[in-house]
């Protein structure tokens, strides 16, 4: 690229030693050298000059540069350093429209223009025009000159316009046929790679990715803001400290925005900006009420109309819909403007105005924000409460919690209903160490005051909020207690809380194994919650629901509701979707998908541990230890149920010791502790784990003893989901002791209950008698299929094997090997006995993936088994471990 520096109006910043190429803009500019014209359009700071400088240094292509001031609105001026800027392009360029337009009478601009287009022309090589700073030029003349310039510029040369405003020219036109290509603030943000490259390369700051990240969207890209904020952090220790603190209050940013943005624009637009600074987003018609147009305090004719033209002139205002109905500010610049506004400005008076307009126009919780911003405690809590339905249970919990915090106690003390509103927003939000402190400082409040319909409500409030939490911790009684005094005191009207009552009374009665009463009050509290928006209660019954559709084998219609509820509780979710997530893992397990069950577990995990005082990790824990069990990892398995156990007892989460219990016999029977299984089955009376610990020990009897009665028990109390565990576990028992017939019974009547819900792992889980039995009964209709899905999941299990197994007898445990095991088998099997995965395996041994499975196999086959943990058990019996 050739350029002659006629002077600095011509004068095109070089390229810097150290700059962040940026391919994706660098492209977007090639790809319009198509089209006649390529406009950049932003705010400053936003690094135009130095993109197009940067672009023209690579892309081989002569270039003429003009960098336009005020004084160019004259024609005269603006042809005369057009021309200069062209002669970098073709050294003759323009020698004779000089002489033109010096004379007295200078031919019309159309005349000269054309001339210097025909010289243009004269020149074949591909060149570039650079007009930069083009929204200095306010100019009729110049624009028409331009716009000239455009309509008849010769292929060879391309037309590039750096503007912070949109210039007056015809660019719909040029957008139809496709001769515009258009950079705004948006495309020219830098993205987390080239804001992390220009940090390190060119500022020279070695800064984590985390502090990357937030730098970036605190400038949210702006070029400019990311120097001053690099050039503020050079020799600071403390750099994650002063990233989180950045803001356009900074003396830099400050400075940079007044100067370069804020004092470039009339009075009533500064006037405009400060005023309307307070809006998070904004309109038209809450702009004009903010200024206080209907009293005449303004001199705008309309606010949509000046936000059009701030959006016009790239003054920082981004665009929130695509009718640009909505717009804010630029972060740092609202920043800036906020700032300057609190020195001195009625800062509370345009926020009530503000939240004034909001109530008017049914934007309930943007109303509050601004009474809360405003001080204003009386409307505040109005609108907290909401006219019977609360902003808390409408998922404005965090901007409640907020303002409630700042709130003085002598206030809360004078409005118990606050106390009772911070005690509910600590409960939606997991914390509920904190919630009987507030509910007692609401009783205390209350203590002495006249009773009527609104203290009752308050009483009845308060009862409501202690059933719950009584529900964290599975009590059923004082659930009911405290469900049946809410539902006594509370208003007819207050529908929110009486839903929450409801809703707490059908976890009572789930409890108690009442699922039909469960039911009834699960769905009274859902019909209500929806029919008002109370999107808590709407998720908790929901949930209710789910659990029930689950103990009555309805895995579909579990799932459903447990999606539903996820998509509730939003991004990101409420932590009481953690149940959700629990219940979908639990589907899935059965399902046998793998990958969505472990992934659901892990949510469930990551979201109770936003509880306080919650069992719902400890519940997430436990099912992801039966996943690492059914893979054959057991000593992994057995690791998570003793932490389990150790968190459970030290936190007195009493109500999952059974379940922890259960797993933990799982584990020890893979082992082949049977004393240790048989003990802790006994000590917490779980029937089908004592009948599990009879059958490792061949006692058949013992095993149906225990077995039959739990059946029918299961049946009077309206468990199908333990029925069906024990139907299915009782065929293999009758397989096993030889009796055919009644286990090919046993077996279809547990299909029959299972088939609609979708079930394989309750069926593969009892290992090979199922499988055995389930390829020797003979069964019809749509069993026939479900049969030929489970056994599809039963050779998924172990392919191999399940070809070679024989139909007629089980390997004895003492036979001796057909084939003994080599030397790498047993090193193998000592691993899996270990409790080592896979791909554990192959990292430790240097083995493909693939290498270990093939051994897997071989080892299942010489032993006779088709699982991990039947080839533990059969190894150790047979001496080999």
């Amino acid at each position: 690229m050739t350029i002659s520096i006629v002077s600095t109006k011509l004068y095109i910043p070089p390229a810097r030693s150290k700059i962040v190429v940026r391919p994706r803009l660098l492209e977007r500019l090639n790809e319009g050298l198509q089209g006649k014209l390529t406009v950049l359009s932003a705010s400053a700071g936003y690094g135009k000059t130095t993109l197009v400088s940067a672009w023209l240094s690579v892309c081989g292509r002569r270039a003429g540069w003009l960098s336009l001031d005020a004084g160019d609105n004259d024609p005269a001026s603006f042809l005369t350093y057009l021309c200069a800027a062209c002669r970098t392009i073709g050294v003759n360029i323009g020698e004779g429209i000089f002489a033109m337009l010096q004379s007295p009478q200078p031919p019309p601009i159309e005349s000269l223009l054309t001339a210097l287009l025909n010289e243009i022309t004269s020149v074949s090589e591909p060149s570039i025009l650079v007009l930069d700073d083009y929204h200095l030029i306010d100019s009729k003349p110049v624009n028409e000159a331009v716009a000239f310039l455009i309509e008849h510029l010769p292929p060879q040369m391309h037309l590039v316009i750096a503007t912070r405003e949109e210039p007056v020219l015809p660019l719909p036109r040029l957008r139809v046929r496709h001769q515009l290509t258009e950079l705004h603030a948006a495309d020219l943000r830098f993205n987390a790679s080239e804001t992390a490259e220009f940090l390190d390369q060119v500022m020279g700051l070695m800064l984590s990715a985390e502090d990357v990240m937030l730098l970036e969207t605190r400038t949210e890209g702006w070029i400019a803001g990311l120097q001053l904020a690099a050039l503020s952090l050079q020799g600071r220790n403390d750099t994650t400290g002063f990233i989180q603190s950045f803001s356009g209050r900074h003396k830099f940013v400050l400075d940079y925005l007044v100067e370069e943005v804020l004092q470039q624009q009339s009075a009533s637009i500064q006037a405009f900006l400060l005023f309307t600074s307070v809006l998070s987003r904004m309109c038209g018609p809450l702009c004009d009420a903010v200024m206080g147009e209907e009293s005449g305090e303004s001199t705008f004719s309309s606010g949509q109309r000046t936000l059009e033209y701030l959006e016009h002139a790239n003054l920082f205002l981004i665009p929130l819909d695509n009718e640009r109905r909505w717009y804010r500010y630029h972060h740092l610049f609202a920043d800036l403007l906020r700032e300057r506004l609190s020195q001195g400005l009625p800062v509370a008076e345009f926020h009530i105005r503000a939240s004034v307009w909001y109530e008017d126009n049914g934007f309930e919780l943007e109303a509050f924000h601004h009474a809360a911003a405003a001080g204003d405690i009386e409307r505040a809590a109005r609108l907290m409460e909401g006219e019977g339905m609360p902003l808390l249970f409408r998922g404005a919990v965090t901007p409640v919690l907020n303002w409630l915090e700042s709130v003085p106690r002598k206030i809360l003390d004078s409005r118990p209903s606050l106390w009772v509103m911070y005690a509910s927003g600590l409960l939606m939000q997991g914390w509920i160490s904190s919630v009987e402190q507030k509910l007692q400082a609401a009783e205390q409040a209350l203590h002495g005051t006249v009773q009527n319909e609104r203290t009752r409500d308050i009483t009845g409030h308060i009862a409501s909020i202690r059933a719950t939490l009584a529900v964290s911790r599975h009590q059923a009684e004082p659930i009911m207690a405290e469900s049946r005094r809410a539902l006594e005191y509370l208003h007819p009207d207050n529908l929110p809380v009486r839903a929450a009552a409801a809703w707490s009374l059908g976890y009572a009665y789930q409890l108690q194994g009442d699922l039909s009463l469960a039911e009834t009050a699960y769905a009274e509290a859902l019909s209500i919650s929806k029919r008002i928006g109370h999107v808590m209660i709407t998720i908790m019954a929901t949930l209710g629901l789910g659990n029930i559709q689950e103990v009555e084998n309805q895995l579909p219609a579990a799932a459903g509701s447990y999606h539903r509820v996820l998509e509730w509780a939003g991004e990101p979710p409420l932590p009481a979707a953690c149940e959700a997530h629990l219940g979908l893992a639990r589907i899935f397990y059965e399902w046998n998908e793998w990958d969505q069950a472990l992934l659901h577990s892990r949510q469930s995990v990551q979201l109770a541990q936003q509880f306080e005082d919650s069992d719902r990790g400890v519940a997430g824990e436990v099912l992801l230890a039966k996943l690492k069990l059914a893979r054959g990892e057991v000593s992994a398995a057995a690791a998570i149920l003793a932490q389990a156990e150790l968190l459970a007892r030290k936190e007195h989460f009493w109500a999952q010791i059974p379940q922890i219990a259960v797993m933990q016999v799982s584990a020890l029977l893979h082992q082949e502790n049977l004393d240790a299984a048989a003990i802790l089955a006994e000590q917490h009376g779980l029937s089908l784990c004592q009948a599990k610990v009879y059958m490792a020990r061949g006692d058949t009897s013992a095993v149906l003893a225990v077995l039959e009665p739990m059946l029918g028990q299961a049946a009077v109390r309206g468990r199908p989901d333990e029925r069906l565990k024990g139907m299915i576990f009782y065929a293999a028992v009758l397989y096993r002791n030889g009796d055919k017939s009644a286990a090919t019974q046993a077996l279809a009547e547990a299909m029959t209950m299972a088939q609609p819900g979708g079930y394989i792992r309750a069926f593969v889980d009892e290992g090979l008698p199922v499988e055995r039995l389930l390829r020797e009964a003979q069964v019809g209709g749509e069993l026939l299929d479900y049969r030929r899905r489970l056994l599809a999941a039963f050779e998924a299990e172990n392919p191999q094997h399940s070809q070679l197994r024989s139909a007629n007898q089980l390997p004895s445990t003492s036979q001796p090997l057909i084939e003994t095991l080599s030397g790498r088998e047993l090193e193998i099997l000592q691993l899996i006995a270990q409790g080592l995965s896979n791909r554990e395996i192959s990292e430790r041994l240097f083995l493909a993936l693939s290498t270990v499975k093939g051994y897997n196999r071989n080892i299942f086959d010489k032993l006779q088994v088709s699982r991990r943990t039947e080839a533990v058990a059969r190894a150790r019996r047979l001496g080999l471990l």
